[in-house]
């Protein structure tokens, strides 16, 4: 029988705050939401004046960061590369600001930030990683 790694609660909240913190501290009114290796749903956090729609999209740049095991700007930059057939992909949101959460090399789910410019909500999101003592890649 194989075993792996999977966020627990305490993980969700580290994030969380680690994301939330980053935010904070330079204004930027986001939403942030968590999920597990199967894209879905863990945790979601809209800050105070966070666009409604922020919530959405972070959820669903954080699920394409876990089911494609990669952050979501990879998609975003295939596109512009010039790969137009990606857009039918069965993916929602493939903008850059979702990273997935590695441990011993797997990826355990993603966090995915919506609400300021897309290198932005990305800082956001690998802030929320680094509380959990991982380099995200």
């Amino acid at each position: 029988m194989n075993t792996k790694p999977v966020l627990g609660i305490d993980e969700v909240e580290a994030m969380l705050i680690g994301a939330r913190r980053e935010a904070e501290e330079h204004g930027w009114k986001v939403s942030v939401a968590i999920v597990d290796d199967g894209g879905h749903p863990l945790a979601l956090l809209r800050l105070d004046g966070a666009p409604p729609g922020s919530a959405y999209m972070s959820t669903e740049k954080a699920r394409t960061a876990a089911l494609g095991r990669r952050e979501s700007k990879v998609y975003e930059d295939m596109i512009n590369g010039g790969r137009y057939a990606f857009l039918s992909a069965p993916l929602t949101a493939t903008l850059e600001g979702a990273v997935p959460v590695i441990v011993n090399d797997e990826c355990v789910g993603a966090v995915g930030v919506s609400g300021v410019k897309s290198d932005q909500d990305a800082q956001i999101a690998k802030a929320g990683i680094a509380r959990l003592g991982k380099t995200p890649r």
